[in-house]
């Protein structure tokens, strides 16, 4: 069962934020805002930190668009902690722009249908979630496919574009005019 065009599932989970600290993310503290929600299997693998700094690199442009980023896994924020802590250089994530919540009752990543029985861990799903809190767009990979975040970014401004946006769009180019 899709969540786009429904309200985005709530959630409260603890978290490891930019400055380093335990903290909580909760789903209406983003309203207002553009979220980008997205769910990763475990830390300290080899798909996982491509993304997850992929993100981190790129939040700049997020925020341009008015857009947040919250990354999920159900690991706890202590090996959250741990793994950013750990330099890129020897498999870490280094400091991160985002935070990134611990989903170890697995609750959340079963609220957003990305949780994976098998592994006791998620898929690779990510959701936009619009300022009123809808689910606008969802993706999920198998645990082998790491994400575009080019990709994420440009379905990010398609959807603020406000109108039928064609295969490739790219902002400035023209939207489609129903007939």
């Amino acid at each position: 069962m899709a969540l786009v065009g429904q309200k985005a599932p709530e959630f409260e989970m603890p978290a490891i934020l930019p400055s380093g600290e335990m903290g909580t993310v909760r789903c209406r503290d983003y309203r207002g805002r553009w979220l980008v929600f997205f769910f990763y299997p475990h830390d300290f693998t080899f798909v996982c930190p491509t993304e997850i700094t992929a993100f981190s690199d790129a939040w700049r442009d997020f925020q341009a668009e008015g857009a947040d980023i919250v990354g999920v896994s159900t690991d706890s924020p202590h090996v959250h902690r741990a793994w950013i802590k750990t330099d890129r250089a020897h498999g870490g994530l280094g400091p991160l722009r985002y935070p990134l919540a611990s989903d170890w009752t697995h609750r959340v990543s079963r609220d957003y249908q990305v949780y994976y029985p098998d592994e006791g861990a998620a898929y690779r799903g990510l959701f936009l979630i619009n300022p009123d809190g809808v689910v606008e767009y969802e993706v999920v990979h198998n645990l082998n496919v790491g994400r575009s975040v080019d990709e994420v970014l440009r379905v990010l401004k398609a959807l603020k574009a406000g109108g039928l946006c064609p295969v490739n769009w790219h902002p400035g180019q023209a939207l489609l005019e129903p007939v």
